[in-house]
């Protein structure tokens, strides 16, 4: 018989797994639409997989760079200089990770020590509050405000003088579809500078705003470019969630850090999905006008449905998500609705209280990426959710 053992890390000893990801098993046990965790059920560009279909016979199959393949960061570089324009150095100023949640990870690591404050707007994705505890930071919330998601600027400030080192920043922004403005970002922007913090941003859903919204880049603000830490990733502009590329582009005096920071943590990205991925980097700007319609497209279908269904929701700015209000439904555990709603309805969704520091329970989260006949599938078992909810 083992003796006593002496006890595991504190840090995550209140840690539970990703509600997103358990709304996904919740979804296929009970054979549910999954429009809980946000990811594709179409395929991504034939470009992109007949450029992999070639790599898997002739490589390369082992490791990359640690920071990234050359000709995949050259080819980032250049991309990322045509949308936002900053001209970007590849070797100094890029590092390639698994996955945009390493790079968050990484830029969290490479800023803040334990004890630090970072702050963090709400709701937020979930990921964000595990980083901070994992890096020891203590998390100071600043509550986004329904139905535009708007922030006071001087409760951000005050997240500044109780010592913020850093703000985290997901723009447009998981949960809620928030598409940040130029005079927000100002707002940010100056405060930052005003107390020497960095910002770390997350920006996957660069691409995915619907008009006349415009995704802005913090790091082309004046004073912005030294102290932003942009993380992003290849998932959702090409529909390679599964491929785990991300990237962190900052200074290369912040870069230099997070390398070592990267290298220790998973050594490298997959090199022959750099090299497929690659394909889609060199795509011209036609690519991303017919990549905006595609989700203007499915986001009109799906939120129209819930118009039409009379359910209350929060339009979308940006990324593929929406918050729908479940109040009339007198929910008081929304983690429990969520379970009886893919079991009894056939919905998978999240529950709204896993985004918000605040104790919110009357929302919960639908992702829309999936094609026109499973959106449709889905509105349809929704249109029997009021008389269900009625005999539940």
């Amino acid at each position: 018989m083992r003796g006593t053992m002496r006890e595991l890390s504190s840090k995550t000893a209140n840690f539970t797994d990703s509600v997103i990801r358990r709304m996904t098993r919740v979804s296929l046990r009970y054979g549910a639409i999954n429009l809980s965790q946000g990811f594709p059920d179409f395929d991504p560009p034939a470009e992109i997989t007949d450029r992999l279909a070639q790599v898997a016979k002739s490589g390369p199959h082992q490791y990359a760079l640690t920071w990234g393949a050359q000709n995949f960061r050259e080819a980032l570089a250049k991309k990322q200089e045509h949308f936002s324009g900053m001209k970007l150095d590849p070797d100094r100023e890029i590092v390639v990770t698994c996955g945009s949640t390493e790079a968050m990870m990484a830029a969290m690591m490479t800023v803040v020590d334990p004890g630090d404050r970072v702050a963090v707007f709400s709701p937020f994705y979930e990921n964000y509050g595990a980083d901070a505890i994992l890096s020891g930071a203590e998390p100071i919330y600043i509550p986004l405000v329904p139905p535009e998601f708007t922030f006071d600027g001087d409760r951000l400030e005050e997240a500044f003088k109780q010592g913020a080192k850093a703000l985290i920043l997901c723009n447009p922004s998981n949960p809620c579809g928030k598409v940040f403005t130029y005079e927000e970002l100002k707002i940010i922007a100056q405060l930052a500078v005003k107390y020497d913090a960095y910002v770390i941003t997350d920006e996957v859903y660069e691409h995915i705003v619907y008009e006349p919204h415009k995704h802005i880049y913090l790091a082309t603000l004046p004073g912005m470019r030294e102290r932003t830490i942009i993380c992003n990733s290849l998932s959702k502009t090409y529909s390679i969630t599964g491929w785990r590329l991300g990237y962190v582009i900052a200074s290369p005096e912040i870069i230099d850090r997070v390398k070592k920071v990267h290298d220790f943590l998973t050594v490298g990205a997959a090199a022959p999905l750099m090299e497929a991925a690659v394909t889609g980097l060199h795509f011209g700007d036609e690519y991303y006008r017919e990549l905006q319609a595609h989700y203007t497209h499915m986001k009109e279908l799906f939120v129209g449905g819930l118009k039409e269904l009379g359910f209350s929701f929060h339009e979308p700015q940006g990324a593929y998500y929406v918050l729908m209000d479940v109040s009339e439904f007198g929910v008081k555990d929304d983690v429990e609705f969520c379970e009886w709603l893919a079991r009894e309805v056939g919905v998978g969704a999240v529950p709204g209280s896993s985004f918000f520091r605040e104790d919110i329970h009357d929302y919960i989260r639908f992702h829309f990426a999936k094609k026109d006949e499973t959106l449709k599938a889905a509105l349809e078992r929704l249109s029997t959710l009021r008389e269900k909810a009625a005999r539940r």
